[in-house]
Order: structure tokens, then C-alpha cells, then sequence
């Protein structure tokens, strides 16, 4: 099998990449609560006195939320298609992707909390 070039290998990684999305929203709970999330967010941010750098890092640290979640999923995919069966090392690399979706949500609250306090506090 050759491997496509240019315009074509762009095409074909796009599609797939919607691809993706697609089927992270159907079959992930937590993904399309999180998609929801940042629906929210961009109301909230649309109605608020924020300038367009302090927008675009609200947004940011929701859409960072996505791009963990998604690599958290792809990480237990991996690991399903391995075993079912437990082990260790399996189970470490679950809660790992894991972690790095609570850290990226306690990022965000954090970048949330401090910026509508600078805003709205006194």
C-alpha cells in the first residue's frame, strides 16, 4: 500500500479526525458532558466584560478539557483491546489518563475562579 501525499494525506486525516469526534460524543459520557460544559462556558464568556485575552484563556482551559478527555479515552481504547482482564499496569495507565483529566479540570476552575474574582470582586 503507498502512502498518500500532500493535499490527499490532509484530506483523509481530517476525515478521520471528525471521525473521532463523532464517535467520542456518542460513546463518551464524560467527553459530551464536557462538550455541553464548553457550550456553557461561551454563553457565560459572551455575556461577561472580558477582554478577548482573558476570553480565549476561559475558552482555552475548557477546550484543554476536551483534548485530555480525548487522549484519556484513547489511552483506555488501548487498554480494553489489550485485556479486560486486570492488571497492574493496566490499571495504572487507566488512572493515569484519569489524573491528567482532573488536573486539567482543577486548571481550569482555578483560571475561571481567578479571573471572575479579579473582575467581580472588590
Amino acid at each position: 500500500m503507498t502512502k498518500l501525499k500532500g493535499m490527499r494525506r490532509i484530506i483523509n486525516a481530517g476525515k478521520y479526525s471528525i471521525q473521532g469526534l463523532k464517535s467520542a460524543f456518542i460513546n463518551e459520557t464524560a467527553f459530551r458532558q464536557e462538550c455541553y460544559l464548553l457550550i456553557v462556558a461561551n454563553i457565560i464568556v459572551m455575556l461577561t466584560d472580558f477582554s478577548i485575552f482573558e476570553r480565549i484563556i476561559l475558552l482555552g482551559s475548557v477546550g484543554f478539557i476536551l483534548i485530555v478527555e480525548l487522549i484519556n479515552s484513547a489511552i483506555e481504547c488501548v487498554v480494553d483491546r489489550i485485556s479486560f482482564e486486570h492488571h497492574e499496569l493496566s490499571g495504572r495507565a487507566k488512572d493515569y489518563g484519569s489524573a491528567a483529566v482532573l488536573l486539567s479540570i482543577l486548571l481550569a476552575a482555578i483560571l475561571w475562579i481567578y479571573l471572575f474574582a479579579c473582575h467581580y470582586l472588590p
